[in-house]
């Protein structure tokens, strides 16, 4: 039996962790998370398909793509999550699962960050965690697409 593919996609600046204010985003490099999730999703019967872009239509592309292809989608849109109603559009025609990770705790910092245009249609929502979150919602997508 072949492991469900989830769809784990960072959208912008996320390639810039380790980086970008290691004292908000952490010390761990987009290489690090990503293998860290695909160990993850093993364990639990699960295929990490890790993608970044700073691109948003790139983005939209991946999750159409992903309607039939994948299980679900763990997304952390980044800056888009805030702006894009692309990726909530694309997040609906695909019909997949959908669960919104970010790495800080977007409702303690700057207004902007507190509206998301992905919660509303989101099976749900983890922030504030570090890398830690992304594990948590392999979890929880683990129990989605069982």
């Amino acid at each position: 039996m072949n492991a469900a593919k989830i769809l784990v996609l960072n959208g912008p600046n996320l390639n810039m962790l380790g980086l970008r204010e290691p004292e908000i985003y952490g010390r761990e490099t987009l290489d690090d998370l990503n293998a860290k999730c695909v160990e993850k999703a093993a364990k639990l019967g699960l295929e990490a398909d890790c993608r970044q872009s700073n691109i948003e239509g790139e983005m939209v592309t991946w999750i159409q793509g992903a309607r039939t292809s994948h299980k679900g989608i763990i997304l952390n849109a980044g800056a888009y999550t805030h702006t894009s109603v692309a990726l909530h559009d694309a997040l609906l025609a695909s019909e997949l699962p959908v669960i919104e990770v970010h790495l800080s705790n977007i409702f303690g910092r700057e207004s902007f960050r507190h509206h998301s245009y992905i919660s509303p249609i989101a099976a749900g929502v983890i922030c504030g965690f570090g890398s830690l979150g992304y594990d948590l919602a392999l979890e929880a997508m683990a129990k989605q697409v069982a």
